[in-house]
């Protein structure tokens, strides 16, 4: 394929046999499963499909909140233990939680595809893929619509522990629905591995705001 970008040396690897049709619904499972990822082909679209459920629910973008959710996990073709060389070829910021824990640097990395790859150039989508893991201070409606889509069609057997909690908020609002989940983790934040920053803000950023 021809792939113009002053990073395709380090990018061409991950692309030699994707071509786009331009139908970026198709195009994302197919360039993940090209590399074997066929489950998280099938959590992109379940996620961009609870996206979209999510956004019209809230009275947000469905279409961008669909085509960020496509998206979010499509830096899993970079092996975790190239992520951090991947980011700083790519000039992206890294704390140290993500040098402990890389596989939170995804979120990030799925950016820098989504823009070289796919030439997303919408801020308000690359922007709710970057956080789609952590979410962070200053959110807005479509990142949380998108986190909040990718923990509810996550990519574990069963329901998610949390989902009771999570959908009774729901009926609330985008705002309760998505504390309860960063909630739901804080009581539970001596078993992570990292508790990165942008979570620890986001936490404290609605705690404050729906004074709990």
């Amino acid at each position: 394929m021809v792939f113009e970008t002053n990073n395709a040396p380090v990018l061409k690897q991950y692309l030699d046999d994707f071509k786009q049709t331009g139908n970026i619904v198709a195009d994302v499972p197919r360039f993940l499963a090209l590399s074997g990822f066929h489950a998280t082909a099938e959590h992109c679209s379940a996620v961009a499909a609870k996206a979209n459920e999510l956004a019209e629910k809230f009275g947000s973008d469905s279409y961008r909140a669909e085509q960020a959710g496509l998206l979010h996990d499509i830096s899993v073709i970079i092996p975790e233990d190239q992520r951090i060389e991947f980011a700083r070829s790519h000039n992206v910021e890294i704390v140290p939680e993500e040098k402990k824990c890389p596989m939170i640097i995804h979120q990030k990395l799925s950016v820098v595809l989504a823009r070289e790859v796919f030439k997303i150039t919408d801020n308000g989508v690359l922007g709710a893929v970057e956080c789609h893991t952590t979410l962070k201070s200053g959110a807005t409606q479509l990142d949380k619509v998108v986190f909040l889509a990718d923990k509810i069609a996550w990519d574990q057997v069963g329901e998610p522990p949390y989902m009771n909690r999570v959908t009774a908020a729901m009926e609330e609002s985008l705002d309760l629905a998505v504390f309860e989940y960063l909630d739901y983790l804080w009581e539970r934040r001596s078993q992570l591995q990292v508790i990165h920053p942008w979570f620890a803000e986001a936490h404290a950023d609605l705690s404050l705001l729906l004074n709990r």
